[in-house]
C-alpha cells in the first residue's frame, strides 16, 4: 500500500521510539530474571531509563578523537537503520524497499561501529575483546544466512512485509517454525550469538579483559552502548518473531512473541558460563549450521 511522504517520515520517527521503549523494558526483564535465578532483589521499573539519563548527564573528561565519537554513533546509527527495515503492525517503514538481505548487512554496522571506535581507544583489553566480537559475528552470521536463505526459499520472497502476510493468511502451520523447525532451532542459536550473551559472551568477559569493548567507555559513550543494546534486544527478538512465529497481528501479540523469544537465551545466559572464543565458532560452525541445511534439505524435499 502506498503512503505519502508525511506518513512515512512519521514512521521512520516512530519506528526507533518504539524499539527504543521497548529494548528498556526488555533490559529490565532481563536484569529482572537474572536477579531471580540468583536469588536476588532486581532494579526498579524506571531503572533502564534512570541509567541512561545518569550515563549521559556525567561529563566526559576524556576523548579519543573524531573516529571514536563516529564509532559509537555508527554502533546506534546502525540499529536505528535496522528499525526502518523491520516492519511491525501498522508500520511497515520502508521494509518493501529493502528486504532481509539489507537487514543483514545493516546489522552488521554496529559491530564495526564498536570495532572503529574501540580501535581509537588503543586500550589492549579493549582490541581483544573487540577482535572476538568479529570472530563472534563470523561465527553466528553463517548460521544466521542459512536461515535466511531457507525462508527466502520456502516464502519465495525475502520481503519481510510478504513473509508476515504470508505466515498471518496460512495461520500458525504457515509459521516458520512449523514449516522449517530446524531452521527455527538454527535461528534460536544464532540469536543466542548474536545477543553476545552467555555462553557467547567472549567479547565481554570481565574476568579476563575487563569488560573488553567497554574498558575505555564512559559517560555519554556507555550511555550511548547501552541504549544500542536496548536496540539489539528489540532488533534480535523481532526479527525471529517475523522470520519463525508469524510477525505480529497486533501490538499485543508482537510484543508477547518478542518477549517469550528473548526469554530464551536471556535464562541461557544466567544459568550457563561463557565459552572460549574456538569453542564459541566451533559450536556455531557445528551445530546450527548442521540444523539449517538439514533444513534446506528437507525444504528441497517438501
Amino acid at each position: 500500500m502506498h503512503i505519502g511522504l508525511g506518513e512515512l517520515l512519521i514512521e521512520l520517527t516512530l519506528m526507533p521510539l518504539v524499539a527504543f521503549i521497548v529494548g528498556m523494558l526488555m533490559v529490565l526483564m532481563m536484569r529482572r530474571v537474572g536477579a531471580r535465578l540468583q536469588r536476588r532483589v532486581g532494579p526498579p521499573f524506571f531503572q533502564p531509563l534512570y541509567d541512561i539519563i545518569k550515563l549521559h548527564s556525567k561529563e566526559t573528561q576524556i576523548s579519543h578523537g573524531l573516529i571514536h565519537d563516529i564509532g559509537i554513533i555508527m554502533a546506534v546509527g546502525g540499529y536505528i537503520a535496522a528499525e526502518t527495515l523491520l516492519p511491525v503492525p501498522g508500520m511497515n517503514g520502508i521494509a518493501e524497499k529493502g528486504g532481509l538481505i539489507t537487514l543483514l548487512y545493516v546489522m552488521m554496522i554496529p559491530s564495526l561501529g564498536l570495532a572503529l571506535g574501540v580501535g581509537q581507544c588503543a586500550n589492549p583489553n579493549g582490541s581483544i575483546g573487540i577482535s572476538r566480537a568479529l570472530t563472534a559475528m563470523l561465527a553466528y552470521d553463517i548460521p544466521f544466512v542459512i536461515v535466511m536463505a531457507g525462508v527466502a526459499f520456502i516464502y519465495g520472497t525475502t520481503n519481510l512485509v510478504e513473509v508476515i502476510n504470508i505466515q498471518q493468511e496460512g495461520g500458525i502451520a504457515a509459521w516458520g517454525a512449523v514449516q522449517m523447525p530446524f531452521m527455527a532451532l538454527a535461528g534460536l542459536f544464532a540469536l543466542q550469538g548474536m545477543l553476545g550473551k552467555q555462553p557467547f559472551e567472549v567479547y565481554v568477559a570481565p574476568a579476563e579483559i575487563a569488560t573488553g569493548p567497554m574498558v575505555e567507555m564512559g559517560g555519554k559513550y556507555l550511555g550511548g552502548l547501552f541504549v544500542m543494546q536496548c536496540f539489539q534486544l528489540y532488533t534480535a527478538s523481532v526479527l525471529y518473531v517475523t522470520l519463525f512465529l508469524g510477525g505480529g497481528e497486533n501490538w499485543l501479540f508482537l510484543l508477547l512473541k518478542a518477549f517469550a523469544v528473548l526469554l530464551i537465551p536471556i535464562s541461557i545466559a544466567f544459568l550457563f558460563p561463557r565459552f572460549k572464543t574456538d569453542d564459541l565458532v566451533r559450536l556455531m560452525w557445528k551445530w546450527p549450521v548442521l540444523l539449517g541445511l538439514i533444513g534446506l534439505v528437507l525444504i528441497n524435499y517438501r
